[in-house]
Order: C-alpha cells, then sequence, then structure tokens
C-alpha cells in the first residue's frame, strides 16, 4: 500500500507530517470479522482502538445488546474508514473513544477535531436515531517507560478533551469526561488504572463501567 503523508506548516519554516492510510496489522482482518456480525437496532456500540478492545464489554456491563468495536493501534481515519459498518445496523447507542494513537502519530490535534466532527456527523446522517456518546482521552503515564510515542502528551490531551466538549454541545451529542475520573493529581493515569502507562487494568475498566452506570448513560 502507498504511504500519503498529509504536511501541515506550522509556521517557523516547520513542518509536520503526518500519515493518514496506515493502518494497523490486525485492521483488515478485524473489519471484515465486524462486517459478518449481527447487527440490529437495539445494539450499543463501544467504537475506538485498542482501549476499548482490550476488555468483554457486553460481560462487564452485563448487557448482550453491547458490541465491541475496537481495533487495537486504530486512529481516528480508521474509525471513519469502517463507520459504515457500525451505521448499516442503526444502532441505539455509539460510545466513541479515539484519538491517542492520532497523538502518538502527531497527527495534530486541529486534525483530529476535525475527524471527531466528520465522524458525529456521519452518524447523524447515516443513522439519525443513534445517541452519540463522545468520551474523552484518557491520560496517560510515563513513569512506566512504555509506549513513549503516546505518553508525554498531558497538555496536548487537555487541550483536545476541552474542544471535544465544545464540539459535544456544538452538535448537541453527549460528552462523557473520563479524563478527570482518571488523572491523578499531577494529570498522570491513576498507577493502579493501568499496566503500561496507557492501557487499562480490569479496575480501570471496573471504573468506567462504574462511571457510565452511575450517571445511567446505559
Amino acid at each position: 500500500m502507498a504511504i500519503f503523508l498529509l504536511t501541515l506548516n506550522r509556521g517557523y519554516g516547520q513542518q509536520i507530517s503526518w500519515d493518514s492510510i496506515s493502518r494497523p496489522e490486525i485492521y483488515p482482518s478485524r473489519v471484515a470479522l465486524m462486517r459478518t456480525f449481527r447487527h440490529t437496532k437495539k445494539d450499543i456500540v463501544f467504537l475506538g482502538n485498542s482501549i476499548i478492545f482490550w476488555t468483554e464489554w457486553n460481560e462487564l456491563l452485563r448487557n448482550r445488546h453491547v458490541k465491541n468495536r475496537g481495533i487495537p493501534g486504530d486512529t481516528s481515519y480508521g474509525v471513519l474508514d469502517r463507520l459504515d459498518e457500525v451505521t448499516s445496523g442503526k444502532p441505539a447507542k455509539v460510545f466513541l473513544l479515539i484519538g491517542i494513537n492520532d497523538l502518538a502519530r502527531n497527527i495534530p490535534a486541529d486534525v483530529l477535531l476535525q475527524n471527531f466532527s466528520r465522524i458525529i456527523r456521519r452518524v447523524k446522517s447515516e443513522s439519525a436515531s443513534t445517541r452519540i456518546y463522545i468520551q474523552t482521552i484518557l491520560p496517560t503515564n510515563d513513569s512506566f517507560n512504555k509506549l513513549p510515542n503516546h505518553c508525554n502528551k498531558d497538555a496536548l490531551i487537555r487541550k483536545v478533551n476541552s474542544e471535544l466538549l465544545k464540539l459535544a454541545q456544538e452538535e448537541h451529542v453527549i460528552f462523557i469526561d473520563l479524563y478527570s475520573h482518571f488523572a491523578d493529581q499531577a494529570g498522570k493515569l491513576k498507577k493502579e488504572l493501568t499496566w503500561d502507562g496507557v492501557h487499562l487494568t480490569q479496575e480501570g475498566y471496573k471504573k468506567w463501567a462504574d462511571i457510565l452506570k452511575n450517571e445511567k448513560y446505559l
């Protein structure tokens, strides 16, 4: 597959390039598998990257209508490419969490936010009855000395999350602040909720599920 690099001038002669085409190795097989699944209008879809992928949501939430549509390594561009698989079933709800891999790949925050907007508007257009829930990007923790491209982007994550709140208000979709529940006093992902500084332990997923249930999003 040819690699297409988008380039953005950021002033002072600096150029930042990012790849909008590359997909994780598992992406084609996961999408192909998802397209074979049964879809119903009662579906509650959890859509995103590995942070979505690495738990059994229907078991965790004790709800057989919950569907896992996470792909490890996925970005907002990948979600856009496979969004029709989600919207074709006209699900009741979509819970989106995406973006940390975009930032790790140096995709600028404003581009990521544009992609969030595109995702929201496509869901509205292709599945008008679906309720959309935008979840904030989780903090990271560099003390594990793993996934360096994902970590040390604390200010950028906060900026994106702040803009996501504005976007959710403008688009009249539901905004879920996960970040504040998972961040410690230094703005890092709480150590007891992660095993590598990015991905969650089962205790982390339990906390996430409790937030969704306590706030009656489900």
